[in-house]
């Protein structure tokens, strides 16, 4: 019904940047916290960065200062614009929402996407 899909991962120095997307499909009555977690080997996954509908954010601790997480509500889309990439970003980014779906407008289901892969070397 509802569908998460990912872009704009890949390769990338130290210190570059990459600009990931996020576009939800399906019959979406409305979307509220939209959010981007990554999981690296062998490691947990973890939150990255949360937007409310309202445009409120939070990040991690980690990425505070180097990552933006912005939305299009018209779009039902999410960003996460990443600079100053470091080797320890790498990790599989996954994109991550809470929907309300036009059949059952009031209950709200968490839906992940399957994950873009983002690695910083040289």
């Amino acid at each position: 019904q509802v569908q998460l899909v990912e872009s704009g991962g890949g390769l990338v120095q130290p210190g570059g940047s990459l600009r990931l997307s996020c576009a939800a499909s399906g019959s979406i009555s409305s979307i509220s916290a939209m959010a981007w977690y990554r999981q690296a080997p062998g490691k947990e996954r973890d939150l990255v960065a949360r937007i409310t509908r309202g445009s409120s954010t939070n990040y991690a601790d980690s990425v505070k200062g180097r990552f933006t997480i912005s939305r299009d509500n018209a779009k039902n889309a999410v960003y996460l614009q990443m600079n100053s990439l470091l080797p320890e970003d790498t990790a599989i980014y996954y994109c991550n929402a809470d929907i309300r779906l036009v059949a059952t407008p009031y209950y709200i289901m968490n839906y992940w996407g399957k994950g873009t892969l983002v690695t910083v070397s040289s």
